[in-house]
């Protein structure tokens, strides 16, 4: 059985547009919002160490954009579209979208 952390509201908007303006968090936001359902930790982030992801993460949950999840030992994040969405209406679509769109240019 899944073990939620407490969940606090999302943020006013200069927070919620304060936290994803890092690349690191915006990409990590990106990963989840694309895979649709809670990821595991260590997927959602590259060239960076545990630790200071462990602060990005810290960054996005108190901005109320994400949660985390234990379950069988493992930590998962998950992304609070439905709670963003509601609070912020377009905000992830607009910016996950461009984000994915600048991306896809990369590549």
């Amino acid at each position: 059985m899944a073990e939620v952390a407490a969940v606090s509201a999302v943020a006013p908007v200069h927070q919620v547009l304060a936290a994803l303006q890092d690349p690191v968090r915006l990409e990590m936001v990106r990963r989840l919002r694309n895979a649709g359902a809670p990821v595991k930790c260590q997927l959602l982030y590259d060239g960076i160490n545990k630790s200071t992801a462990t602060h990005h993460f810290k960054i996005l949950r108190e901005a109320g954009l994400i949660e985390r999840l234990c379950a069988d030992g493992q930590t998962h994040q998950r992304l609070r579209d439905a709670d963003v969405d509601a609070a912020l209406p377009g905000l992830l679509d607009a910016v996950v979208g461009g984000a994915n769109r600048a991306a896809d240019h990369s590549v």
